[in-house]
């Protein structure tokens, strides 16, 4: 099974997490935030989940350094979270320092006179796509409903519509685990359904994006309220993580869950959608074990209607699948 964005390996622990708190705060400008015990829940997309231990939310480049630096002195696992889907938290949260690209200098949106586009790690997709109908740049309008950032998406390798984002992606910025920034090709970076080899231990700063085409605004955005349509149509409205589980091969999840009987089916406050039964989703006051408890339940009944063991394309964040499936 999969982890999610697996810490960068540090040292033997040094500091307790006041100190480490202490430390960074006193390492970083006055416009970045560190915080202790910051709920996680409302962050994620699913609306479950316990908090970090520390969250930082660096201002730029310099302080996000700082952070990875201090926190490997200290022994202390660094984990990014971008705009928190595709994901689930534990409700114990995550003994990390969770970092977040949420400050405005990371939502870089500057086409390039190539014609391509330089976009930050913490754009939102849905911003992206509303820039690019307005600079009149077509070929990203897929992107529109998936609600993540440029870092996060890259990370997962987000996809709709027949489209994924490393589809228009021809290279990466990153910050690499010991510190330094490298620039790599799409071709490096082990791209493939749902993940991205080249990420794992490391940050996504931003991105060089490429356009389908120039075009009017009004024709993109025609084609972007016909993939929200689908989307309203075809996904549910409630919170969820997206897509619970990986399709097996030649098969369909939801499909399988379907056939199972499985719709609608509750633990607590998560339920198997009735629109999709691929999604689990959130009526309200669900915590992430009661998501876990129904993801283990709809496991074991396709395996015992079908035969086919269902594999989580969520992630588990900062955690091991093991210790709950």
């Amino acid at each position: 099974m999969n982890r999610i964005l697996e810490p960068i390996a540090p040292p033997a622990p040094r500091l307790s997490w006041d100190d480490l708190a202490s430390e960074l705060r006193a390492a970083v400008g006055a416009d970045t935030r560190i915080a202790r015990e910051e709920p996680l829940g409302a962050r994620t997309t699913l609306g479950v989940g316990g908090a970090a231990r520390l969250l930082a939310e660096p201002a730029g480049v310099d302080d996000l350094r700082a952070v990875l630096r201090i926190a490997r002195q200290a022994g202390a696992p660094l984990l990014p979270l971008g705009r928190g889907s595709n994901l689930v938290v534990a409700d114990e949260g995550v003994d990390a320092v969770v970092v977040t690209l949420n400050h405005a200098s990371w939502s870089e949106f500057s086409p390039r006179p190539d014609g391509w586009v330089r976009a930050g790690a913490g754009l939102r997709l849905k911003s992206l796509c509303g820039q690019a109908v307005k600079a009149g740049l077509q070929g990203f309008e897929f992107l529109e409903g998936i609600p993540g950032s440029v870092g996060g998406s890259l990370r997962m390798n987000a996809g709709a519509m027949g489209g994924w984002i490393w589809d228009v992606t021809e290279e990466v910025q990153v910050l690499r685990p010991d510190g330094e920034i490298a620039v790599r090709l799409r071709a490096e970076m082990g791209v493939d359904y749902r993940q991205c080899r080249g990420l794992e231990g490391a940050i996504a700063l931003g991105a060089l994006l490429r356009p389908a085409a120039q075009a009017e605004g009004e024709a993109i955005g025609r084609q972007i309220d016909v993939y929200r349509r689908k989307r309203q149509e075809s996904q549910p409205k409630e919170r969820s993580a997206g897509c619970v589980f990986r399709n097996p091969p030649g098969g369909a999840a939801g499909r399988l869950i379907d056939e199972a009987g499985l719709k609608g089916a509750r633990e607590g406050d998560a339920q198997v959608s009735a629109v999709h039964a691929n999604f689990i989703v959130n009526l309200g006051a669900a915590r992430a074990a009661d998501v876990f408890a129904l993801m283990r339940r709809v496991r074991a009944t396709v395996r015992e209607r079908s035969g086919v063991q269902l594999e989580p394309e969520v992630l588990c964040f900062g955690r091991s699948w093991e210790e709950f499936l």
